[in-house]
């Protein structure tokens, strides 16, 4: 009795508040997303939608309690075993999967329908927690044991391709993050955002001819970006203040002087490979599925398709700036009741909370969001082990990852990739893949105060 009292106490209860909301919120958004004017609809009935997803937040719950009940030390014991399951079911998934609008990430069993690549997500985090707390781990200058992490994400991110599910898998990228708070250099990061910016740059005025016909914009941007970006990275790195915060010993000019060189080798190499980045990105894109590409050159602006790829996003953004300040009142909004916004019981279902509840309901959507995001961060701080400290950043980074793509899609900032919004997109896999990472946590935050032998 006196240790079930001890794990009520320790278990973060202002999570799971704001996790009951926003399934209330969720499941109020996909009744708005489902109900037909002047049609009889039922929004308890099983055969509904609506009804489908009270079953799926009901068993949810269900399985966030049967989470908490667990020893925490069950998660760091069979993090691996967990990790390879899941590994070998994305590889027979498309194998037993059924073709889906081109996915085939569904396996179907009996009535309902699994997506694994939902629950690779938080096998993936446990593993990676799991290999990064081992004894002697450290991720700060080791190459082997940074290959090694970005080994384990890049596994099930390259199996999820092959199912034809990119967004699912672009989600895998977000735990870079992670990686950051435990070490990596930031360097990587700067790097990655350096090559995102030479794309939509060089995509986005590769049709601007300058210097009469003989370049266009978007190469000479890039060229002066890269230019900017390596007297920076000179600036930061090879100057004598950064050279003695090494860490290397550096007693002789000559160790100082071989230090100096590899810094400015390591600057040397970025600039030849931003050179191929944006001499590569319209190869990439060209690859690309062909929705895919329009996607992203609706994006940028190169091609205007409102009855096509653009479409989706038009309505989206005609059914929030409908709502108004305070909304058209649940059940009311017009645009998702009329059926103009295409997936938004899933993909799209942000913009419904836009319609029905206004600006002031949306926002308060994206304050608990926040809400979210920021407990997660102050549990991970808190934890007094690796283990739990890697898990939760991971979950965090999944969980804001989902918010900004999906969010930022519907408002046009983002491209559309096709991942669920936590806790409101229809859907018994996201849902309980959702509710997997964020409960393992809290069970492992639970456990902080026992000491590990």
């Amino acid at each position: 009795m006196k240790k079930q009292t001890s794990l009520l106490r320790s278990i973060d209860w202002v999570t799971i508040l704001v996790y009951l909301i926003l399934l209330a919120l969720g499941w109020m958004s996909i009744c708005g997303a489902c109900y037909d004017y002047g049609e009889p609809y039922d929004l308890l009935s099983i055969s509904s939608r609506t009804g489908m997803q009270l079953v799926w937040i009901g068993t949810s719950i269900v399985l966030g309690g049967l989470l908490l009940i667990l020893d925490d030390r069950f998660f760091d014991t069979f993090a691996y075993l967990f990790y390879g399951v899941l590994v070998l079911l994305l590889l027979a998934t498309p194998f037993l999967a059924h073709d889906i609008k081109g996915s085939m990430s569904w396996i179907k069993i009996g009535s309902f329908s699994l997506q694994p690549a939902e629950f690779a997500k938080f096998a993936t985090s446990l593993a990676l927690a799991k290999f990064m707390s081992s004894y002697g781990f450290k991720l700060e200058g080791s190459w082997k044991n940074l290959a090694i992490s970005i080994t384990l994400m890049m596994i099930p991110m390259v199996l999820i391709v092959l199912q034809k599910e990119t967004g699912s898998a672009l989600v895998y990228f977000s735990l870079l993050l992670m990686l950051y708070r435990e070490g990596m250099p930031g360097s990587f990061l700067f790097t990655g955002l350096a090559a995102v910016i030479y794309v939509v740059v060089g995509l986005r005025f590769a049709d601007v001819p300058v210097l009469g016909g003989l370049t266009n914009l978007g190469l000479v941007l890039v060229m002066i970006l890269i230019v900017v970006f390596v007297i920076a990275l000179h600036i930061v790195y090879c100057r004598p203040a950064a050279l003695a915060s090494s860490g290397e010993d550096l007693n002789t000019p000559g160790r100082r002087h071989a230090l100096l060189m590899r810094r400015r080798l390591y600057i040397g190499l970025f600039a030849l490979a931003s050179l191929g980045v944006y001499f590569s990105a319209n190869l990439l894109v060209n690859k690309l599925q062909p929705h895919q590409r329009d996607r992203v050159q609706v994006l940028l602006g190169l091609k205007d398709d409102p009855n096509g790829v653009g479409y989706n996003v038009i309505q989206a953004q005609i059914a929030i700036g409908s709502g108004g300040l305070e909304g058209k009142g649940f059940l009311n909004g017009t645009q998702t009741k009329l059926k103009y916004v295409p997936e938004q019981e899933t993909d799209f279902i942000f913009c419904t909370v836009g319609e029905e509840q206004g600006f002031i309901g949306s926002a308060s959507v994206l304050i608990l969001f926040l809400i979210l995001l920021l407990r997660l961060i102050h549990l991970a701080e808190r934890q007094p082990y690796a283990f739990g400290r890697v898990y939760g950043y991971c979950v965090f980074s999944i969980f804001l990852f989902h918010v900004l793509i999906n969010i930022g899609m519907v408002l046009g900032l983002m491209p559309v990739i096709g991942i669920p919004l936590p806790f409101f997109s229809y859907g018994g896999s996201s849902l309980w893949g959702f509710t997997l990472l964020l409960f393992i946590f809290l069970r492992i935050d639970a456990g902080r105060t026992r000491k590990r032998n």
